[in-house]
């Protein structure tokens, strides 16, 4: 439990304990990929979805969504013909990357000591 003093004690593993909903989507598959995918910089919606193999344009939309409303990626809109949209981290999407991107390299790296898929 670590104090917090704006927000009193905190303790993930408590029912109400705010952390739970960055975990949630933290730990999420297409968050953490979201994010891992804008380590090299600013991303287009179809570049996104090219490098997440597998995400429905939908899912995509939903995690950038919560992404951005949790301060991890800023949208920006650029007026021009066709309109330009592009995703980046924030400081603390950044932030957010470094324990991501050691959670995805211990995967690919232990991933033959996990039992085969049923």
């Amino acid at each position: 439990m670590k104090p917090d003093s704006s927000r009193g004690p905190l303790d993930v593993y408590a029912a109400a304990c705010p952390c739970r909903d960055m975990l949630d989507l933290l730990a999420n598959k297409w968050s953490a990929l979201a994010l891992g995918a804008l380590e090299t910089g600013p991303q287009r919606f179809g570049a996104l979805r090219a490098r997440l193999q597998g995400i429905s344009p939908k899912v995509l939309t939903q995690t950038l969504r919560r992404l951005e409303d949790h301060g991890l990626i800023t949208r920006e809109v650029f007026p021009e013909v066709p309109l330009r949209v592009e995703y980046d981290l924030t400081p603390l999407g950044k932030d957010a990357c470094v324990p991501l991107a050691h959670l995805r390299s211990w995967v690919e790296g232990n991933i033959d000591r996990f039992p085969a898929e049923v």
